[in-house]
């Protein structure tokens, strides 16, 4: 099936109440691990690329990254989608539409919401001629070493502006600040679920859950039922990819660098294939 639009994939994902996964992968091993992790488990799949990655791994640039998800896509049965990760860099985001991607987010979070609003239209009225979906978010999601970007409730979406950005910003789908951070957290995290139920109410686009690392499996599954259409995951699929590393450095029968592609691969892909578990979604 190859690639498929991801605004088709998310409106799978709401049809059978749950959400598709999306994996931040940045080199060959691990995009092919997503995708035969996901093959496996016979569910559609998002391929992700930070731009983060793409400034300290030369070699991850999205004019390289779109084909080669495109290339290991047709070896595959499942519908796949290829999704530039938080951006506010509009050249970037371009590049990425021209490089295969179809699907790109505009995180315009730190913004007024004024300007987070003009921007994200903005990047929407081009992608339209690029056919290529976009993503928003509306709040802030912060990152986990700072417990207090968890709690702070100033920084979480409000329910009453979530329609209306949506509308006028003509975005396909919309991140939203929930109680979830990037990174491992400090503490367990604990989703305003309540809140979740208050955004969905107001708008049907799917909403984007980030920070999927290391929040309690009952929550994610309470959280797919009431919007939740698409769950970012990248600090345990790298963070697998390190112990995958480690575990072969340190095998006393490791004496062939070249075998190191296909372990990590095989560790990946068993880590990709139970996280899939987490969505009821299937072919």
């Amino acid at each position: 099936m190859a690639i498929e639009k991801v605004k088709t994939i998310l409106e799978m994902a709401d049809k059978a109440n749950t959400a598709v996964l999306a994996f931040n992968c940045s080199d060959f091993n691990m995009i092919s691990a997503v995708l035969q992790g996901a093959e496996k488990a016979n569910k559609p799949v998002l391929c992700m690329l930070d731009p983060r990655h793409a400034t300290f791994m030369k070699w991850t640039s999205p004019r390289i990254y779109g084909p080669m998800v495109r290339e290991l896509a047709e070896k595959v049965k499942i519908p796949v989608g290829i999704h530039l990760d938080h951006c506010t860099d509009f050249n970037l985001l371009i590049t990425a539409m021209e490089s295969g991607f179809n699907s790109v987010m505009y995180d315009g979070s730190m913004l007024t919401p004024e300007e987070n609003l003009k921007n994200t239209k903005e990047v929407v009225h081009v992608a339209k001629a690029f056919g290529v979906d976009v993503e928003a978010e509306l709040g802030h999601v912060g990152f986990a070493d700072n417990a207090k970007d968890q709690d702070d409730e100033d920084l979480y979406t409000k329910p009453e502006t979530a329609a209306r950005f949506v509308e006028e910003s003509g975005c396909t789908s919309l991140a939203i600040a929930i109680g979830s951070a990037h990174g491992f957290y400090k503490k367990t995290p604990h989703l305003d679920l309540e809140r979740l139920s208050e955004i969905n109410a107001t708008t049907d686009a799917p909403l984007v859950l980030h920070g999927g690392s290391g929040i309690p499996d009952d929550q994610l599954k309470v959280a797919f039922t009431r919007g939740i259409n698409k769950l970012n995951v990248g600090t345990e699929l790298f963070y697998n990819y390190l112990l995958s590393a480690k575990k072969y450095c340190n095998a006393e029968t490791t004496d062939n660098m070249f075998d190191f592609p296909t372990a990590a691969q095989e560790d990946l892909t068993e880590y990709v294939y139970n996280k899939l578990d987490l969505s009821s979604l299937t072919l």
